[in-house]
């Protein structure tokens, strides 16, 4: 089998092993791979893996070897799964590995909201500290979580994980989800997208980006918000309209934004939201912690061995 990873540095810049990859094929790994570069690159190839690289319906009939396409991520839309269906080509993607990371990432906006950790850091190091009269001083409000309202917008596996972080600080939680959940959770309560924005001091995103989610937060919705609220998002920046955000931001509509992902990455340096008010914002490393990488490989390797004997798990219909 010809095996080729179009994209494989940020799953691995040199801290995990390919080795178990290397023992089911001829494999060929680009740490990455522009649009221009695919056909050269893919021709062949009887298996592909990719992360963000984006694979066409015109890529994809072109490859004609082309057996099977594992995606390094959970999200599939960089593949033209309907030119997939026509060809027969199986799709598999990795559920499920990155749950544990994101949750404690949403708790590090959160936490740091709370308590301003970075913020006292470098007031201290600049010296605040020395001439104070009292032993101790706060340049921001210091803020505990026990009785706050989390709103979690999508209850997956991420979700779910953020519910149990968010029931450890004794916090009222709040799900919206397009289906009715079970109640798995007495601190656990299902309400409408208006009700959770209306009640919630803390809003975190955790749904798949299509047509519905698209922009749905936005200025309606973040005019619902308190403005003493927070909003946190690590799914897909294009769920949240920018300019909207930005705007509630600088009027102070909210009280700010932790975001691990905006609609453009990398990121355009006109970006509103880079000169918004009380705005976090990481270069998407949710998911990206070294124990759940290996566990995307891990998983991305078995999807193979599944496919490879006929039984192919993690199938994207």
């Amino acid at each position: 089998m010809k095996i080729v990873v179009l994209d494989g540095h940020t799953l691995n810049p040199g801290d995990l092993s390919w080795e178990k990859l290397n023992d089911l094929g001829d494999v060929t790994i680009y740490d990455r791979t522009a649009s221009r570069q695919i056909m050269e690159r893919a021709k062949g190839a009887d298996i592909i893996l990719v992360n963000k690289t984006i694979l066409t319906k015109e890529i994809i009939n072109k490859l004609d070897n082309l057996k099977y396409i594992g995606v390094l991520a959970t999200g599939y839309n960089v593949v033209d799964i309907e030119a997939t269906i026509k060809k027969g080509i199986v799709v598999t993607n990795v559920p499920n590995y990155s749950s544990n990371s994101v949750a404690q990432l949403v708790f590090a906006f959160i936490l740091e909201f709370c308590n301003r950790v970075g913020d006292h850091s470098n007031s201290t190091r600049k010296g605040e500290w020395f001439n104070k009269k009292d032993f101790c001083y706060w340049k921001y409000p210091i803020m505990e979580l026990s009785g706050k309202n989390i709103g979690i917008i999508g209850y997956g596996n991420i979700g779910k994980k953020v519910a149990l972080l968010a029931e450890a600080y004794e916090m009222n939680i709040l799900i919206h989800s397009r289906s009715k959940k079970e109640k798995e959770n007495v601190n656990v309560k299902q309400v409408t997208l208006e009700e959770l924005l209306t009640k919630s001091d803390f809003v975190t995103i955790h749904c798949p980006l299509n047509e519905e989610t698209r922009n749905l937060i936005n200025k309606d919705s973040l005019n619902l918000m308190k403005s003493s609220s927070y909003l946190i998002n690590t799914s897909r920046g294009s769920i949240i309209n920018e300019v909207d955000l930005a705007f509630a931001l600088d009027a102070h509509s909210i009280a700010g934004a932790g975001l691990d992902v905006i609609s453009i990455e990398p990121p355009k340096e006109n970006n509103p939201l880079f000169l918004a008010k009380n705005c976090i914002i990481t270069p998407h490393i949710g998911w990206a912690s070294k124990e759940a990488r290996g566990r995307l490989l891990n998983i991305a390797i078995e999807n193979i061995n599944s496919f490879l004997e006929g039984r192919p798990e993690n199938v994207i219909k």
